[in-house]
């Protein structure tokens, strides 16, 4: 069996993206393509030339078929993707959007077979053969089941001394109330050796507004490294070690689709750090594939390969 670069667990999804702007009632025409937080963060990580693994559900259903296609398409190991028959996959609409604007989701994916998720989907061989973990904030939301899968593998992982990575990717209508989402995910934080909140994130989770003081809420609680994405100004880092800086900013005078800015990112940090860069070159790699991903229609379509991201 062949050793795995990353792992990660959670739900992908049919993505029905509208191709007239306004209201979605009135979209006539879409375009199909597959979507997932940590989906996105598979297929730029082996686009990268990683071997990916990825541990979820799909239903027994044309949708399932079609995330299993673009699965292999895409170089993701499979063996840990069951096929469920008593629930559907799930999907979602998006609206398009021409101003740069957040684009509207509308998500379809109540009881789907990737909800079904728990600690039962475990693969210890696959999981031992795995040298780093990433870990999303939605898988850990869309079921308790689910969120007990991710305990279940950042544990095995922790025990076994690889590295983890946490984006915490909020989706604050999968939860009870946002105290709740705030209290679950700082317990799936304290696993990572790398935290990555967007800044309005980081307050809602830490309840500060700095930077800094978002960073120290995490490596007061064993985390290694934080990297607090700034928007316009780029991303703000500190380590364990006391180093800390600014790295900024890739402008983009085209924004098309901001929908995977940060899956974008955490696909830079991640495979930066796995091939031992400094986390400011990490950093900025994650800025770079950030601000392709928001040129392009789709959450993953602006995810680059090896040679086209070049020498950055």
């Amino acid at each position: 069996m062949s050793a795995l670069d990353v792992i990660t667990s959670g739900e992908a999804m049919a993505m029905f993206v509208a191709q007239q702007t306004g209201d979605l009632a009135q979209a006539e025409s879409f375009i199909k393509r597959a979507a997932g937080a940590e989906l996105n963060v598979a297929i730029g990580l082996a686009r990268l030339g990683l071997q990916v693994g990825w541990i979820s559900r799909v239903g027994n259903d044309s949708f399932g078929r079609f995330i299993r296609h673009v699965l292999e398409q895409e170089g993701i190991n499979a063996e840990c993707v069951a096929t469920d028959s008593r629930f559907a996959t799930g999907f979602q609409l998006k609206s398009k959007e021409t101003d740069g604007s957040d684009p509207r989701v509308e998500y379809f994916r109540k009881g789907s077979a990737a909800s079904h998720l728990s600690p039962d989907d475990f693969c210890a061989d696959y999981v031992s053969r795995a040298r780093h973990l990433h870990l999303s904030g939605v898988a850990a939301g869309i079921s308790d089941s689910s969120r007990a899968l991710l305990h279940t593998l950042a544990r095995q992982m922790k025990s076994a001394g690889k590295t983890l990575s946490f984006d915490p990717n909020l989706r604050p209508v999968l939860w009870s109330s946002e105290k709740e989402m705030a209290r679950q995910l700082n317990l799936l934080a304290e696993y990572a050796d790398w935290v990555l909140p967007g800044i309005s994130e980081g307050k809602i989770l830490t309840g500060y507004a700095q930077p800094e003081a978002i960073a120290d809420f995490y490596l007061d609680r064993g985390v290694k490294a934080v990297i607090v994405k700034t928007g316009s100004e780029g991303a703000w880092y500190k380590t364990a070690d006391g180093e800390k800086g600014q790295v900024a900013a890739i402008r983009v005078d085209n924004v098309v689709d901001t929908v995977g800015a940060g899956d974008g990112f955490a696909v830079g940090v991640i495979s930066a750090l796995l091939e031992g860069k400094t986390l400011p070159a990490a950093i900025a790699r994650g800025n770079k594939i950030g601000s392709l991903a928001i040129q392009v229609t789709g959450d993953s379509e602006g995810l680059p390969t090896r040679q086209q991201l070049g020498d950055f």
